[in-house]
């Protein structure tokens, strides 16, 4: 097993490498430009699509524009928006976010393409229920020019299909019930199987109603999730308001001159800090990977074109305002480079009594679980950081009824130690510690909160994805069995002991995403040409008049979905 395990993290090397990045990047700028800028476009047009100007319940499709965008949003605005910034923002620093936008903005022309090839090559032979994806634009679009290029195509989609499935159980399913149980009992002390269950059950509930019933839901749920995290960011924000102008000036510095280590924040290269914010954005978004545009695909229009820009809102509605939010807050509270907790009194590597740690805040007891950091000196500089700065790690453990500290690191592995002691805070945990800095008792509560909601969207939204993959690869009398599957394997993961460590189920999950990119990124470059050639004979006809919006339907009536019924 450990065999596997090590060939499957070297292949998500190799995957996911920064060349990846690159590649991603270069197409978005690529398509930027051959749309003529097609994100502006998707920030006024798109705006009135959504709004449902430009509904019509006579065209094929199963919902509405806002439920689409609702859907596709709550796949990608999950736990990567919490904990992901958070990991971005702790290693790369503040520049990090500079980075984040621009890979934001080139990834709206990214799903605004991929999108609308979606469109152009779904499946209608179920007018009221369409299917599209990478695979169908593989089979209908680059299947149908015949010689080799049809074997090539069917290849091409039964592997995004089977990588497709792979990334839906580990990512979009068990590592969704995990990382929501592992929070609920360390706040609350839910039992974790207790959660698995209650997940299941809700996301069976609206699965087993279709991609209608899905749409019905995300319809209200995306802006009720968005709403409440965005309020209590912004509600931080407002505290400081005299502090953000300089904020966003320091970040678009930083991007081009890293801030030197200080407090908790190791330091970064200026390269470490632009491949940390592009890794992290690029992940959230999906942009590339053609997830989104099976939802989207489902979307009622006779124009293609128009689900591709409603599409390119995605990344920035993901990026550009919901990890953002979460990079501000970390940064405004300064819990990137948060102070010591006090000095370590014993001798690292050595020393296992926990009472040579500092005191926590509040008078919070030294439990077992919890772990700690102290910065070293290495012999040499790291390869990222550019420094010799390094963290050593500790870990509270109970031997009987005495708790003592395990070393994660030996002390002859650093030449010099800081004796300064800070707790250890990674992913979703950093994000709430900084809501706690603002106001006392906001992590607990709105972290656990979002996490619940946005992993419960994001099991909506792949358990379609993985449906329509299964219905490609087996038939549509395969969706049930699918189904069940599915919210069984959600309890599994949160068995006691299945699952010690989100490191391997994450090589999983990026092993199905990169074969994902891997399969998607050269059928949409093949194909982009058609959509590109689309996007301009639908503008030229809309900048014409040859398309006026109507009146818009009542708010209530386009989240619902009942102006297209």
């Amino acid at each position: 097993m450990d065999f596997v395990n090590l060939a499957v993290e070297r292949l998500v090397h190799v995957l996911w490498g920064t060349h990846t990045f690159v590649l991603l990047l270069a197409i978005g700028i690529v398509f930027s430009v051959c749309t003529k800028f097609v994100q502006w476009r998707a920030l006024t047009h798109g705006i009135a699509l959504v709004r449902g100007k430009y509904d019509n319940r006579r065209d094929p499709g199963a919902i509405n524009h806002f439920q689409a965008l609702a859907t596709a949003l709550s796949g990608t605005v999950g736990l990567g928006n919490i904990a992901g910034v958070a990991l971005a923002i702790g290693l790369g620093g503040p520049g990090a976010l500079f980075w984040m936008w621009i890979a934001g903005l080139l990834g709206m022309a990214i799903k605004s393409v991929e999108v609308t090839l979606a469109m152009l090559y779904r499946d209608l032979s179920e007018p009221a229920n369409p299917r599209g994806g990478t695979m169908w634009i593989a089979h209908n679009g680059l299947g149908t020019r015949g010689g080799i290029a049809r074997p090539i195509a069917q290849f091409l989609a039964i592997t995004f299909s089977s990588a497709l499935l792979l990334a839906v159980i580990t990512s979009g399913n068990m590592f969704q019930s995990w990382n929501v149980a592992n929070i609920t009992h360390s706040y609350f002390g839910v039992p974790q199987l207790a959660t698995g269950v209650v997940m299941a059950v809700v996301t069976g509930l609206v699965i087993i109603g279709g991609i209608r019933r899905i749409g019905d839901v995300t319809g209200l749920l995306v802006p009720c999730m968005c709403g409440i995290y965005l309020l209590a960011g912004i509600g931080v924000l407002i505290r400081e308001a005299a502090n953000i102008p300089a904020l966003l000036r320091w970040v678009v510095s930083d991007a081009f001159s890293p801030t030197e280590a200080q407090g908790a924040f190791l330091g970064a290269t200026l390269w470490y800090g632009i491949t940390t914010g592009l890794r992290r954005a690029l992940f959230s978004n999906e942009a590339g990977q053609g997830t989104s545009p099976i939802a989207h695909s489902a979307a009622k229009t006779s124009e293609p074109v128009r689900e591709g820009i409603v599409a390119g809102l995605e990344p920035f509605v993901d990026t550009c305002l919901v990890c953002t939010l979460t990079a501000l807050v970390i940064l405004v509270t300064e819990t990137w480079n948060r102070p010591p907790l006090g000095e370590f009194s014993g001798i690292v590597g050595q020393t296992t009594e926990v009472a040579a740690l500092p005191n926590l805040p509040n008078d919070e007891p030294w439990s077992p679980g919890l772990r700690f950091f102290v910065i070293g000196q290495s012999e040499s500089a790291g390869r990222n950081t550019g420094t010799a700065r390094e963290k050593i790690f500790g870990q509270i453990e109970r031997s009987g009824t005495q708790l003592s500290i395990r070393w994660l690191r030996s002390e002859g592995e650093v030449r010099a130690v800081d004796r300064n002691v800070w707790r250890d805070y990674t992913g979703a945990a950093l994000t709430g510690h900084a809501f706690d800095r603002a106001v006392p008792g906001l992590g607990k509560w709105l972290v656990t909160l979002t996490c619940w909601l946005f992993a419960i969207s994001t099991m909506i939204s792949w358990s379609y994805y993985g449906e329509q993959a299964t219905v490609y690869l087996f038939g549509a009398r395969a969706a049930n069995l699918y189904k069940l599957l599915f919210c069984l394997l959600g309890v599994v993961a949160t068995l006691p002991g299945f699952i010690t460590t989100d490191a391997h189920l994450g090589n999983l999950a990026d092993l199905g995403s990169g074969l994902m990119l891997l399969t998607n990124a050269p059928i949409v470059l093949w194909m982009a040409p058609r959509a590109i050639a689309a996007m301009r004979d639908y503008f030229f006809r809309l900048d014409r008049g040859q398309m006026l919006p109507h009146a818009a339907p009542p708010l209530w009536d386009v989240a619902e979905g009942r102006d297209v019924e």
